[in-house]
């Protein structure tokens, strides 16, 4: 009977492990064999060095967007303003060079710092109100909206673009390397480093754990959700700057669709390596999925509402494998 119920435990503890394994590598195996099959059907067109350099390049807002983001997740919190503050970014930093023809380098810190402003507002509507972070973000996103139109009366601002703004991100400054892929590798880096290897990332992820554990070790938990919010903040307004550098020109709605692919790339990278948990890397990991997968559809010649579905089904996927990575870890 001893010998039955060993043997049984012995094989629930090797599925769990079967499982936790496939909940931490799947995304990534999956990345793998998507490439693959992409560059075994369309040999000539997929697995080029133009392409893939491509591909990074038109991920690259995505990936910063995605990783801000993901500071606010990992303190517990969600940032639903993000698309509408980088569509309102890109407009203000247009009609800052444009119509009050400031020069280029302070139009970009004024916008990055009302990106951190906003940032903190949605920080302290959480922390100190005690508004849902949904509820929150998303009223927040609705008013930076109306302020977009406000300032724009819904018409692009496009004349009198300088050359030098859309070099930002069309130029290639270091090595060839489109500008975009180095901005999004600095920005990527110094978060995971701040994360993983600093003692207030090590805040962060307490925070996130359990906020009444970490206040009861003295951590200022407001003040990280805050900082939390902050981060996201910068990386929408950078996102903003950014597109409307890549665009020509500022636009009431030019980023909205970047919240629903950053939120696809963050829980699918909360599938990533570890069990349910978010991280700057995971992210990457996933913003690449989604990548990959709209420039397989794009060579394909696959209808735009693919893109549509494969983004809704990425999410509904990723949700479904965080879900379980954080089962596995509990069980």
């Amino acid at each position: 009977m001893s010998q039955v119920s060993t043997a049984g435990r012995g094989s629930g503890t090797r599925g769990k492990e079967y499982l936790g394994l496939f909940s931490r590598y799947a995304t990534i195996i999956g990345l793998l064999a998507m490439i693959l099959a992409f560059s075994v059907l369309s040999p000539r067109a997929f697995p080029t060095v133009n392409n893939f350099t491509n591909v990074l390049n038109q991920a690259s807002l995505t990936m910063i967007i995605a990783a801000g983001l993901t500071l606010a997740v990992i303190v517990g919190e969600l940032d639903l303003s993000i698309g509408f503050a980088a569509s309102l970014h890109g407009i203000l930093v247009t009609g800052l060079i444009v119509s009050n023809k400031l020069p280029i380098p302070v139009a970009v810190i004024i916008v990055l710092a009302i990106g951190a402003l906003i940032g903190w507002i949605n920080g302290l509507i959480v922390t100190k109100i005690r508004v849902n972070s949904v509820i929150a973000t998303l009223g927040v996103g609705t008013i930076l909206t109306g302020l977009a139109f406000a300032y724009s009366a819904g018409v692009p601002i496009v004349a009198g673009v300088p050359e030098a703004f859309l070099q930002i991100s069309l130029g290639r400054w270091l090595f060839g390397i489109p500008n975009n892929i180095i901005i999004m590798a600095v920005v990527l880096g110094g978060l995971w480093l701040l994360v993983e290897r600093t003692s207030l990332g090590q805040e962060i992820q307490a925070v996130g754990g359990n906020p009444a554990a970490a206040r009861l070790a003295g951590i200022n938990v407001d003040r990280i959700k805050i900082l939390g919010f902050i981060v996201s903040g910068v990386c929408s307004a950078l996102t903003g700057i950014l597109l409307a550098s890549r665009l020509g020109s500022g636009t009431t709605s030019a980023a909205d669709s970047y919240l629903m692919t950053a939120f696809a790339a963050v829980f699918l990278g909360s599938a990533t390596l570890r069990d349910g948990e978010f991280h700057v890397l995971g992210t990457l990991v996933g913003a690449l999925i989604i990548a990959f997968g709209f420039n397989g559809l794009n060579i394909f010649g696959a209808p735009t509402y693919s893109q549509y579905v494969l983004q809704g089904a990425i999410l509904i996927i990723a949700v479904g494998l965080s879900s379980l990575g954080r089962f596995i870890a509990e069980n």
